[in-house]
């Protein structure tokens, strides 16, 4: 979701320009009900996961379409850009992509204002471009799901334009209107009820986007149909945005409530009844409960990236958070470091301050801990926030795909938006050429998940710390893994626990003889990541 700081610089404006819009679609001719919207009943098409079985405990990269690579040379990224790249993806190991929205959208940036649930946003291409990139995807092995936004559409969405101009119209129930101005609610600091001639109406992410009135069971049906629309032609699953907002019931009651975390399941089983589909959702305050299968299954585990960077850097207390999360956290969370919000962090490069044994390890942290993990475009390469822009803007610039200073390889044409402002150091052409990078170790660690299922997938036991060294053990079957990592700066010596004295270790990264340990003594350079199957 788009942050709420940012709101009113990316739709220009404040409750005048909501007046506005509102204002012309109150001239226009009234046609009765008649929406140019599809609203028909979308059949489910039930067919086997192209992927094969667990492809979605695998890495994840998130993409910005609209940042990501530009196909036909007009400085937007688009769903050809994307498709064209696909080997690159595959290269590096990434067994799925989150897709931004790409649906029809008013706000020309992020997408999270929806006007056309069931068409593609004409930027990024046609739902024949949709349909090649699934195809091509899946002949790599990588699924693709997209965001959904549940609770809100744009205020230029055509069912919100008739909801708005006809008070007695079909419509008006479908969205959160009330005759009078509600008083006393306050979100996020500010009144969520945006007041017009016909009324006033909710949205909870700001005017231009008004809240779905959720209660209303034709509302329900139309999103439930729409997801459908989007499965039946392959997709992998959603991203659901926002799901503890869907429904509101008082100025003290509007967030995290009975009704939306049962929403949240119902779409959750609808998606999964699709063979192999995967769902993940955005709960910033509740993460743990909404990663509960009987609500979404996969959430987002905020709160953990907060500490990982901290860790990198050495601090203990965070490192002993870090390594306890996951004792008593659902392995179905899903990791990361930085996204597009800017609540969640600047990108990585940024936040350890260009220090690549600290970004390294930061990688390392999240890609090895249970969950699933998703990488924030760009991340890979080490790059580095937008050139002469703040907020959100700012981390989501176009990807750096060449040393180039004037469009970095994301186009022919001129760039929509400023380069990164490492681009000349930091990118894909550069890092995919050296051993040492960044993309490189990325690379090796998507590896290691890949390649063993007990990273992958599997338990986590005896996770503990000594100083600024963190180890913990995974097990799926018998297979049987040891991660070790040090962020401190100078070498140390830990007694890893829960092995037996002599165990025998075979390292996996960085490659290696095996030998056993003395008394359960393992020595290990500063700043360094050390992954070894134990072996009986």
């Amino acid at each position: 979701m788009p942050s709420m700081p940012c709101l009113s610089r990316l739709f220009c404006g404040s409750k005048v320009l909501v007046a506005c819009v509102l204002a012309a679609a109150l001239s226009a001719p009234l046609a009765g009900a008649q929406v140019p919207v599809d609203l028909s009943p979308v059949p489910a098409q039930l067919r086997p996961s192209a992927l094969s079985e667990g492809w979605q405990h695998g890495a994840f990269m998130e993409i910005f379409v609209r940042s990501w690579r530009d196909g036909d040379g007009d400085g937007v990224g688009d769903l050809r850009g994307l498709t064209q790249s696909l080997d690159d993806l595959q290269k590096l190991g990434v067994r799925g992509l989150w897709l931004m929205p790409i649906t029809r959208s008013a706000d020309g940036d992020h997408g999270y204002a929806t006007t056309d649930y069931r068409d593609i946003e004409p930027a990024y291409g046609t739902l024949a471009d949709f349909d090649e990139l699934i195809r091509q995807a899946h002949a790599r092995g990588i699924g693709v799901i997209m965001d959904y936004v549940v609770n809100h559409s744009a205020d230029t969405h055509p069912l919100f334009v008739q909801s708005a101009r006809d008070p007695a119209g079909p419509y008006r129930t479908w969205f959160e209107w009330r005759q009078t101005h509600p008083e006393g609610w306050d979100i996020w600091g500010r009144d969520p009820w945006v007041s017009t001639g016909q009324g006033s109406y909710l949205a909870t992410f700001g005017a231009p986007m008004p809240d779905f009135n959720l209660r209303h069971p034709p509302v329900v049906a139309y999103h439930q149909d729409s997801l459908r629309f989007w499965l039946n032609r392959g997709l992998d699953g959603m991203r659901l945005d926002a799901v503890p907002h869907l429904i509101e019931n008082s100025a003290q009651d509007w967030n995290d409530q009975p009704e939306s975390r049962q929403l949240t399941g119902d779409l959750t089983r609808l998606i999964k009844s699709y063979p192999g589909r995967y769902v993940v959702c955005e709960a910033t305050a509740q993460p743990r409960a909404y990663a509960n299968t009987e609500v979404c299954g996969g959430s987002f585990a905020f709160g953990l990236e907060s500490q990982i960077v901290p860790a990198a850097k050495g601090d203990e207390k965070a490192i002993r958070e870090v390594a306890q999360y996951f004792v008593s956290a659902p392995h179905t969370l899903a990791t990361f470091v930085s996204n597009h919000d800017r609540f969640a962090g600047q990108r990585l490069w940024d936040q350890v301050d260009g220090n690549e044994a600290q970004y390294k390890l930061a990688a390392a942290t999240y890609l090895l801990l249970p969950g699933t993990p998703f990488i924030y475009y760009g991340e890979d390469i080490g790059m580095a926030g937008a050139q002469g822009l703040t907020e959100d803007p700012k981390l989501r610039g176009p990807l750096s795909w060449a040393p180039d200073a004037r469009t970095g390889g994301f186009t022919t044409g001129q760039p929509y938006r400023a380069l990164a402002t490492n681009v000349a150091t930091h990118s894909v052409q550069g890092q995919q050429r050296d051993p040492q990078s960044i993309w490189s170790f990325y690379r090796d660690m998507l590896a290691l998940r890949n390649s063993r299922v007990s990273i992958a997938r599997g338990s986590y036991e005896f996770a503990q710390t000594q100083g600024q060294a963190m180890a913990y053990q995974r097990r799926f079957g018998k297979e049987h893994s040891l991660v070790v990592i040090h962020y401190g700066q100078q070498p140390a010596t830990l007694t890893i626990e829960g092995l037996a004295p002599d165990a025998r270790l075979r390292p996996l990264y960085p490659a290696g003889a095996a030998r056993r340990l003395s008394s359960r003594q393992l020595t290990v350079p500063a700043q360094s990541v050390q992954v070894f199957a134990l072996e009986e």
